[in-house]
């Protein structure tokens, strides 16, 4: 497997990086493109599913985005060593009644030295929202550069 940059042990500017690059990639919504950089038995903790490997979670992230439409996620940095990194996420998406709702999380990663997350622990809770309590309303897609993170929206 070729490298997936930038490699443990990580730095805060390194780890900080790579927080964004999964940002970007989970904003795409593509499983086919978010599964490449966990290793072929990659274990996860999300929610109330255990997945193992790349097939499973691929089918988890397929689930996922049928149900949480118009996906729009932050990450930031929480913490890190040489190769684990703890990450707290907002997401804002709705179902298909309409419903909107603001998922807060965090995230423990472990990556392997080539890179690849190998662990995935998330905890997850969801709140209902109007839709006129959304705060992420940037073209689907990566987040714009210059939109707020986290901590600047008082998240």
């Amino acid at each position: 497997m070729e490298p997936r940059p930038p490699l443990p042990p990580f730095t805060a500017e390194t780890a900080a990086q790579k927080v964004r690059m999964a940002e970007d990639a989970w904003n795409t919504r593509d499983p086919d493109r978010v599964v490449k950089v966990y290793t072929e038995d990659t274990r996860w903790r999300n929610r109330a599913e255990f997945p193992v490997g790349r097939s499973e979670v691929h089918a988890l992230l397929v689930r996922k985005w049928a149900r949480e439409l118009d996906y729009r996620l932050i990450k930031e940095l929480w913490a890190f060593d040489t190769h684990r990194i703890a990450v707290r996420f907002v997401y804002e998406w709705h179902d298909d009644s309409g419903q909107w709702f603001r998922s807060f999380g965090n995230e423990n990663w472990q990556f392997n030295d080539e890179g690849y997350m190998a662990q995935r622990h998330a905890s997850i809770n969801d709140r209902p929202i109007h839709a006129s309590e959304r705060l992420f309303h940037w073209p689907l897609g990566p987040r714009p550069a210059e939109h707020p993170g986290l901590s600047a929206l008082g998240l």
